[in-house]
């Protein structure tokens, strides 16, 4: 569903000729309590802010039961409520595009890529084009059993758009449906390298904790105590791989899949993902006060200006021949050269926490 970014004042419609489109719909549950309409809808749709829905509301394009309302409407039980704008919905209708893909392993059932930073999985929230699915709609466009728009086929899985590294995509149903079990059934084996802020004082340890939507931030996830109802069970484990005083490159192995598993639960323990601006990754955490060392830092996010994360591995068991499969792939260069930016930092100055 589209984000409410152009919402255009009651001025600028001619309401009795205006047509309008649906993009959100919901009917609110048995034993919803009275709430304003404006946060019942932010609550409902995390990419857009009760602010815009409110304007939204101004121009008459919130609606309860078939008829527009204000901000302060109170939802109650069974309320059709709805979001009409004044333009369709994105074609969200994968197309082909040719855009390179940087294929790892392909067989008749599946194909394993190497996602680079920056580039978006699945097509959504204001990304309608140029995702890594058209990649792959292109590069199987005359495979005839191949649909990019039957959910049957396709990515079994995803990572975020500015984090790099494996994914696999089933070609048949039978593939994906097999994969996706595997998925489900934690059988699978994913390991991401991370450049996170601090130093750890153990050397491996294990995180648990509910990931759920941040009530502060719906674009950020939150993690919350494991016997709550709050949001799903997340398990990463994590080893260090190399200190850098400030800084240090941590393995995580996923037990779980959630969203934003990685960057949640490291900044829950103290460990922002270096770079990660929605977790406060892009401020400087640690080290010292001097001018030099604020520039270095910056220095450090225009080299990787993202999230230091990489899915670096992935396992499973192919769905047709029954084998072991195993890959690999090394740090991106914009990774790359960050860590080794902290090497030589670390070779020539002495660290104090």
């Amino acid at each position: 569903m589209e984000d409410i970014n152009d919402i255009r004042t009651v001025a600028q419609i001619e309401d009795d000729e205006q047509q309008l489109f649906e993009h959100f719909r919901i009917v609110a549950d048995a034993g919803q309590v009275p709430l304003r309409v404006d946060k019942f809808m932010a609550e409902h749709l995390p990419h857009s802010s009760r602010n815009r829905i409110q304007k939204a509301a101004d121009a008459g394009f919130v609606h309860a039961n078939d008829k527009p309302v204000k901000s302060n409407y109170k939802v109650r039980p069974g309320d059709v409520i709805t979001l009409m704008l004044d333009k369709p919905q994105n074609d969200t209708t994968i197309y082909p595009e040719d855009i390179p893909l940087d294929i790892i392993y392909e067989d008749d059932e599946l194909m394993v890529v190497n996602k680079p930073a920056g580039m978006v999985v699945h097509p959504g929230c204001g990304n309608f084009t140029g995702t890594l699915v058209h990649a792959i709609a292109w590069h199987l466009r005359n495979l005839p059993t191949y649909d990019p728009n039957n959910p049957e086929v396709g990515l079994v899985h995803r990572i975020d758009k500015d984090t790099s590294g494996l994914l696999v995509v089933a070609k048949t149903p039978e593939a994906k449906s097999e994969l996706g079990l595997q998925f489900f059934n934690k059988t699978t084996h994913r390991s991401y390298l991370a450049l996170v802020w601090a130093n750890f004082v153990e050397d491996e340890g294990r995180i648990e904790g509910n990931i759920g939507r941040d009530p502060k931030d719906r674009l950020r996830m939150a993690v919350f105590p494991p016997d709550s109802e709050i949001g799903k069970p997340a398990v990463t484990h994590y080893k260090v791989m190399e200190r850098f005083g400030y800084t240090t490159l941590v393995e995580c192995r996923l037990e779980t899949g959630r969203t934003h598993q990685i960057r949640a639960h490291m900044r829950h323990i103290g460990h922002p993902m270096f770079g990660d601006e929605r977790y406060g990754g892009m401020e400087i955490l640690r080290g010292e006060r001097t001018s030099s060392y604020k520039a270095y830092i910056n220095n450090c996010f225009k080299l990787c200006p993202r999230q230091a994360l990489h899915a670096q591995t992935l396992g499973f068991v192919h769905p047709k021949t029954h084998q072991q499969m195993d890959f690999s792939v090394p740090l991106p260069p914009d990774m790359n050269a960050l860590i080794e930016k902290w090497r030589n930092l670390k070779a020539n100055w002495k660290y104090e926490e």
